[in-house]
Protein backbone atom coordinates (compact mmCIF):
# COMPACT_ATOMS: atom_id res chain seq x y z
CA UNK A 1 0.00 0.00 0.00
CA UNK A 2 2.96 2.19 0.89
CA UNK A 3 4.55 1.73 -2.15
CA UNK A 4 1.70 2.41 -4.18
CA UNK A 5 0.40 5.28 -2.47
CA UNK A 6 4.48 6.53 -3.49
CA UNK A 7 4.19 5.44 -7.09
CA UNK A 8 0.91 7.54 -7.51
CA UNK A 9 2.41 10.51 -5.66
CA UNK A 10 5.50 10.48 -8.21
CA UNK A 11 2.80 10.02 -11.05
CA UNK A 12 1.33 13.18 -10.25
CA UNK A 13 4.39 15.47 -9.92
CA UNK A 14 5.79 14.33 -13.25
CA UNK A 15 3.45 16.58 -14.51
CA UNK A 16 4.15 19.77 -12.75
CA UNK A 17 7.67 19.25 -12.93
CA UNK A 18 8.25 18.27 -16.61
CA UNK A 19 5.68 21.94 -17.25
CA UNK A 20 7.76 23.62 -14.51
CA UNK A 21 11.08 22.68 -16.98
CA UNK A 22 9.23 23.38 -20.10
CA UNK A 23 8.53 27.10 -18.53
CA UNK A 24 12.28 27.31 -17.40
CA UNK A 25 13.63 26.39 -21.07
CA UNK A 26 10.98 28.52 -22.53
CA UNK A 27 12.49 31.51 -19.93
CA UNK A 28 16.06 31.04 -21.17
CA UNK A 29 15.94 30.03 -24.59
CA UNK A 30 12.91 31.94 -25.92
CA UNK A 31 14.52 35.35 -26.26
CA UNK A 32 16.98 33.62 -27.97
CA UNK A 33 15.17 31.90 -30.78
CA UNK A 34 13.32 35.25 -31.32
CA UNK A 35 16.72 37.05 -31.56
CA UNK A 36 17.85 34.14 -34.45
CA UNK A 37 13.96 34.74 -36.31
CA UNK A 38 14.38 38.81 -36.44
CA UNK A 39 18.28 38.37 -37.62
CA UNK A 40 16.09 37.00 -41.32
CA UNK A 41 13.42 39.55 -40.70
CA UNK A 42 13.52 42.50 -43.37
CA UNK A 43 11.21 44.55 -41.55
CA UNK A 44 13.90 44.96 -38.84
CA UNK A 45 13.00 44.51 -35.24
CA UNK A 46 9.67 45.19 -34.50
CA UNK A 47 6.53 43.84 -35.14
CA UNK A 48 6.14 40.55 -34.42
CA UNK A 49 5.65 37.82 -35.51
CA UNK A 50 8.13 38.57 -38.96
CA UNK A 51 6.59 38.47 -41.69
CA UNK A 52 9.58 39.31 -44.58
CA UNK A 53 12.35 36.73 -44.50
CA UNK A 54 15.47 38.09 -45.90
CA UNK A 55 19.60 36.80 -45.85
CA UNK A 56 19.97 40.91 -46.66
CA UNK A 57 21.63 41.60 -42.89
CA UNK A 58 24.10 38.74 -43.46
CA UNK A 59 25.09 40.16 -46.59
CA UNK A 60 25.74 43.61 -45.00
CA UNK A 61 27.17 42.06 -42.00
CA UNK A 62 30.30 40.30 -43.86
CA UNK A 63 30.53 43.33 -45.66
CA UNK A 64 30.91 45.14 -41.90
CA UNK A 65 34.93 46.09 -42.01
CA UNK A 66 34.72 47.00 -38.38
CA UNK A 67 32.92 43.73 -37.42
CA UNK A 68 35.24 41.58 -38.97
CA UNK A 69 38.13 43.53 -37.50
CA UNK A 70 37.12 43.10 -33.95
CA UNK A 71 36.13 39.36 -34.99
CA UNK A 72 40.29 39.16 -35.54
CA UNK A 73 41.18 41.14 -32.49
CA UNK A 74 39.00 38.18 -30.54
CA UNK A 75 40.46 35.73 -32.27
CA UNK A 76 43.92 36.44 -31.73
CA UNK A 77 42.77 37.47 -27.85
CA UNK A 78 41.15 33.87 -27.63
CA UNK A 79 43.99 31.55 -28.93
CA UNK A 80 46.83 33.11 -27.17
CA UNK A 81 44.61 33.21 -23.70
CA UNK A 82 44.61 29.02 -24.53
CA UNK A 83 47.82 28.87 -24.60
CA UNK A 84 48.86 31.01 -21.85
CA UNK A 85 46.07 29.49 -19.68
CA UNK A 86 46.94 25.24 -20.71
CA UNK A 87 50.48 26.31 -20.10
CA UNK A 88 50.18 27.44 -16.64
CA UNK A 89 47.01 25.62 -15.88
CA UNK A 90 49.31 22.40 -16.86
CA UNK A 91 51.97 23.22 -14.36
CA UNK A 92 49.56 24.28 -11.52
CA UNK A 93 47.66 20.96 -12.09
CA UNK A 94 51.12 18.75 -11.92
CA UNK A 95 51.36 20.34 -8.85
CA UNK A 96 48.25 19.57 -7.40
CA UNK A 97 48.40 16.20 -8.19
CA UNK A 98 52.13 14.85 -7.80
CA UNK A 99 54.09 17.35 -5.62
CA UNK A 100 53.78 17.57 -1.39
CA UNK A 101 54.78 21.07 -0.72
CA UNK A 102 53.93 23.91 2.61
CA UNK A 103 50.58 25.87 1.69
CA UNK A 104 49.33 23.57 -1.19
CA UNK A 105 45.54 23.82 0.35
CA UNK A 106 46.13 27.54 0.32
CA UNK A 107 47.69 27.24 -3.69
CA UNK A 108 44.64 25.00 -4.63
CA UNK A 109 42.12 27.40 -3.16
CA UNK A 110 44.31 30.18 -5.22
CA UNK A 111 44.05 28.13 -8.30
CA UNK A 112 40.11 28.10 -8.62
CA UNK A 113 39.36 32.05 -6.89
CA UNK A 114 38.91 33.41 -10.47
CA UNK A 115 36.14 30.67 -10.78
CA UNK A 116 34.31 32.86 -7.73
CA UNK A 117 35.49 35.61 -8.53
CA UNK A 118 32.86 38.66 -10.59
CA UNK A 119 34.31 39.55 -13.98
CA UNK A 120 34.50 42.84 -12.94
CA UNK A 121 36.44 42.62 -9.79
CA UNK A 122 39.01 40.47 -12.04
CA UNK A 123 39.21 43.14 -14.41
CA UNK A 124 39.63 46.36 -11.92
CA UNK A 125 42.44 44.25 -10.47
CA UNK A 126 44.23 43.40 -13.18
CA UNK A 127 43.71 47.33 -14.55
CA UNK A 128 45.28 48.69 -11.41
CA UNK A 129 47.95 45.88 -11.59
CA UNK A 130 48.26 47.16 -15.36
CA UNK A 131 48.24 51.13 -14.52
CA UNK A 132 51.07 50.49 -11.63
CA UNK A 133 53.02 48.73 -14.17
CA UNK A 134 52.65 51.33 -16.42
CA UNK A 135 52.02 48.79 -19.21
CA UNK A 136 49.76 50.37 -21.95
CA UNK A 137 46.08 49.03 -22.31
CA UNK A 138 45.80 47.04 -25.81
CA UNK A 139 45.17 43.71 -27.08
CA UNK A 140 48.24 42.36 -25.12
CA UNK A 141 46.83 43.30 -21.50
CA UNK A 142 43.72 41.72 -22.85
CA UNK A 143 45.08 38.72 -23.62
CA UNK A 144 47.15 38.29 -20.42
CA UNK A 145 43.85 39.31 -18.50
CA UNK A 146 42.26 36.59 -20.07
CA UNK A 147 45.01 34.03 -19.46
CA UNK A 148 45.07 35.09 -16.14
CA UNK A 149 41.45 34.60 -15.58
CA UNK A 150 40.83 31.27 -17.66
CA UNK A 151 43.97 29.53 -15.72
CA UNK A 152 41.55 27.99 -13.28
CA UNK A 153 39.61 26.32 -15.83
CA UNK A 154 42.55 24.77 -17.46
CA UNK A 155 43.74 23.88 -14.08
CA UNK A 156 40.58 22.07 -13.00
CA UNK A 157 40.05 20.31 -16.27
CA UNK A 158 43.97 18.88 -16.43
CA UNK A 159 43.92 17.99 -12.68
CA UNK A 160 40.64 16.07 -13.50
CA UNK A 161 42.90 14.29 -16.02
CA UNK A 162 45.72 13.39 -14.33
CA UNK A 163 43.46 11.90 -11.66
CA UNK A 164 42.07 9.65 -14.04
CA UNK A 165 45.57 8.70 -15.62
CA UNK A 166 47.20 5.21 -15.05
CA UNK A 167 50.35 6.06 -13.30
CA UNK A 168 51.82 2.54 -14.29
CA UNK A 169 52.52 3.80 -17.92
CA UNK A 170 54.81 6.66 -16.48
CA UNK A 171 56.71 4.18 -13.79
CA UNK A 172 57.14 1.92 -16.68
CA UNK A 173 59.02 4.14 -18.72
CA UNK A 174 60.79 5.40 -15.98
CA UNK A 175 61.52 2.07 -15.29
CA UNK A 176 62.80 1.59 -18.68
CA UNK A 177 65.72 4.02 -18.44
CA UNK A 178 63.79 7.51 -20.09
CA UNK A 179 64.28 10.25 -17.96
CA UNK A 180 61.52 12.22 -16.38
CA UNK A 181 61.24 14.96 -19.33
CA UNK A 182 61.27 12.43 -21.87
CA UNK A 183 58.27 10.52 -19.94
CA UNK A 184 56.56 13.63 -19.68
CA UNK A 185 56.65 14.47 -23.34
CA UNK A 186 56.17 10.59 -24.89
CA UNK A 187 53.66 9.59 -21.71
CA UNK A 188 52.34 12.08 -19.96
CA UNK A 189 51.45 14.89 -22.24
CA UNK A 190 50.11 11.96 -24.85
CA UNK A 191 47.70 10.70 -22.20
CA UNK A 192 46.39 14.14 -21.49
CA UNK A 193 45.45 15.30 -25.25
CA UNK A 194 41.63 14.69 -24.81
CA UNK A 195 41.50 17.16 -21.48
CA UNK A 196 43.97 19.78 -23.19
CA UNK A 197 41.41 19.76 -26.29
CA UNK A 198 38.60 19.66 -23.76
CA UNK A 199 40.06 22.79 -21.83
CA UNK A 200 41.27 24.54 -25.18
CA UNK A 201 37.44 24.41 -26.62
CA UNK A 202 35.98 26.00 -22.97
CA UNK A 203 38.60 28.71 -23.00
CA UNK A 204 38.16 30.00 -26.04
CA UNK A 205 34.40 30.02 -26.04
CA UNK A 206 35.11 31.87 -22.65
CA UNK A 207 37.43 34.30 -24.16
CA UNK A 208 35.46 35.37 -27.45
CA UNK A 209 32.62 35.99 -24.89
CA UNK A 210 34.22 37.71 -22.27
CA UNK A 211 33.32 41.32 -21.85
CA UNK A 212 33.76 42.07 -18.24
CA UNK A 213 37.65 42.02 -18.21
CA UNK A 214 38.16 43.24 -21.43
CA UNK A 215 36.44 46.19 -20.88
CA UNK A 216 39.12 47.29 -17.90
CA UNK A 217 41.75 46.00 -20.02
CA UNK A 218 41.08 47.03 -23.84
CA UNK A 219 42.74 50.54 -25.46
CA UNK A 220 42.00 51.94 -29.13
CA UNK A 221 41.08 48.11 -30.90
CA UNK A 222 37.87 46.51 -30.19
CA UNK A 223 37.20 42.55 -29.47
CA UNK A 224 33.75 41.26 -30.88
CA UNK A 225 31.56 41.74 -27.66
CA UNK A 226 32.56 45.37 -26.82
CA UNK A 227 31.91 46.70 -30.86
CA UNK A 228 28.98 44.48 -30.51
CA UNK A 229 28.38 46.90 -26.88
CA UNK A 230 29.05 50.03 -28.34
CA UNK A 231 26.58 49.39 -31.23
CA UNK A 232 24.01 48.80 -28.96
CA UNK A 233 23.93 52.24 -27.50
CA UNK A 234 22.44 53.25 -30.89
CA UNK A 235 19.85 50.75 -30.61
CA UNK A 236 19.60 46.97 -31.71
CA UNK A 237 19.38 46.16 -34.88
CA UNK A 238 19.15 43.11 -37.46
CA UNK A 239 22.71 43.14 -38.01
CA UNK A 240 23.23 42.98 -34.45
CA UNK A 241 20.75 40.15 -34.18
CA UNK A 242 22.84 38.72 -36.89
CA UNK A 243 25.97 38.34 -35.58
CA UNK A 244 24.56 36.90 -32.36
CA UNK A 245 23.08 34.49 -33.97
CA UNK A 246 26.49 33.50 -35.22
CA UNK A 247 28.26 34.02 -31.72
CA UNK A 248 25.49 31.58 -30.25
CA UNK A 249 26.00 29.07 -32.65
CA UNK A 250 29.60 28.78 -33.20
CA UNK A 251 29.50 29.09 -29.02
CA UNK A 252 27.30 26.08 -29.02
CA UNK A 253 28.94 24.33 -31.62
CA UNK A 254 32.42 24.66 -29.50
CA UNK A 255 30.75 23.46 -25.88
CA UNK A 256 29.10 20.58 -27.80
CA UNK A 257 32.49 19.63 -28.90
CA UNK A 258 33.98 20.60 -25.58
CA UNK A 259 31.50 18.13 -23.67
CA UNK A 260 31.95 15.11 -26.21
CA UNK A 261 35.76 15.26 -25.87
CA UNK A 262 35.37 15.48 -22.22
CA UNK A 263 33.76 13.27 -21.93
CA UNK A 264 35.66 10.29 -23.81
CA UNK A 265 38.51 11.85 -21.64
CA UNK A 266 37.20 11.44 -18.30
CA UNK A 267 34.58 9.21 -18.61
CA UNK A 268 30.72 9.27 -17.00
CA UNK A 269 32.34 9.92 -13.39
CA UNK A 270 34.39 13.29 -13.69
CA UNK A 271 37.26 12.93 -10.07
CA UNK A 272 36.24 15.94 -7.68
CA UNK A 273 38.62 18.47 -7.51
CA UNK A 274 39.78 17.60 -3.93
CA UNK A 275 42.92 18.17 -2.02
CA UNK A 276 45.99 15.52 -2.18
CA UNK A 277 48.10 15.54 0.72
Amino acid sequence: MVLQMSANSRSNRAPLLSIYAALVFAFVYLPIVVLIIYSFNRDGVGGFPPRHFTLDWYRQLFADGPIWDSVFNSLIVAASSVALSLTLGLLAALALDRATFPGKALFRRLALLPLILPGIITGLSLLMFAVSAGAQLSLFTVFLGHGTALISVATTELFAGLQKMDRAQEEASLDLGATPWQTFWRVTLPNLKLSLIAAGLLIFTLSMDEIAVTFFLIGRDNTLPLEIWGRLRRGITPEINAVSTLIFTVSVGLIIIWYRVRTRSLGADTPEFVETR
